[in-house]
């Protein structure tokens, strides 16, 4: 018996390609869908997580939200793996930098993944995962980067349940080299590599945490454009 749809995604067998890029905001997965795809067909609505699939120059693919936080982006790509037969998840997000040579607009590429996160307790594993990127997907995606002259950077990020945090640790972070905080590329990670699939996390640099400076929610929907051009040279 076929499991899909399933309790979130509401998409039949065969109406999800096997690559997809996904954002946490949803209106950011429908505006990438109307900017680049040909001939886009929604295949989700269900809780307002939009998703659809186009084309783009020949090649199936497609695009939907996960939302915030590791337990929402955890369920999408685990019944994406596991339901789906998705092979790859690029995720195109947003994160606050903890680097000083990182600014507004810079894109990080997360080739690893600490977390303050539990998730990986469900793999009763007997010591310490460390959530890594699929390695042809990262050096395609550096390859991108140089070509097109966008200012990035690679190496770990960290993965934090907590937004509004009470007792905030990023010096101790910054000084294990850690470049930026966002909240889903962990339990990304973990998901493609206990189904044997590929992930990469492409963010862009949305808020400065050691300056203070920040962009609008208006301009993280709709102006994040080279992280989008990055993702889709993969496809």
């Amino acid at each position: 018996m076929s499991k899909t749809p399933t309790p979130h995604i509401g998409a039949k067998l065969g109406e999800i390609a096997e690559t997809v890029i996904m954002a946490g905001d949803p209106l950011r997965a429908k505006f990438m869908a109307e900017k680049f795809l040909d001939n886009p067909v929604q295949f989700n609505n269900v809780r307002g997580m939009l998703g659809f699939t186009g084309e783009y120059k020949g090649k199936r693919v497609s695009m939907m939200g996960h939302g915030m936080g590791m337990p929402s982006i955890g369920i999408y790509t685990y019944e994406l793996f596991n339901f789906y037969g998705v092979k790859r998840i690029i995720r195109v997000g947003s994160a606050g930098s903890i680097n000083n040579d990182l600014h507004l607009g810079d894109l990080v590429i997360a080739v690893g993944a600490c977390t303050d996160s539990n998730y990986s307790s469900q793999f009763e594993l007997p010591g310490t995962f460390a959530p890594t990127a699929d390695f042809t997907l990262l050096r395609n995606a550096v390859e991108s980067c140089e070509q097109l002259g966008y200012r990035y950077k690679v190496g770990n990020v960290l993965s934090s349940d907590i937004f509004y945090h009470e007792n905030s640790h990023n010096d101790r972070w910054m000084k294990m080299g850690v470049l930026a905080v966002e909240m889903e590329a962990a339990a990304l990670y973990m998901n493609a590599a206990r189904s044997g699939n590929s992930a990469l996390a492409i963010m862009t640099v949305s808020d400065h945490i050691l300056t203070g400076e920040s962009t609008t929610a208006e301009e993280r929907q709709t102006t994040f454009t080279h992280m989008m051009d990055v993702a889709l040279s993969l496809v």
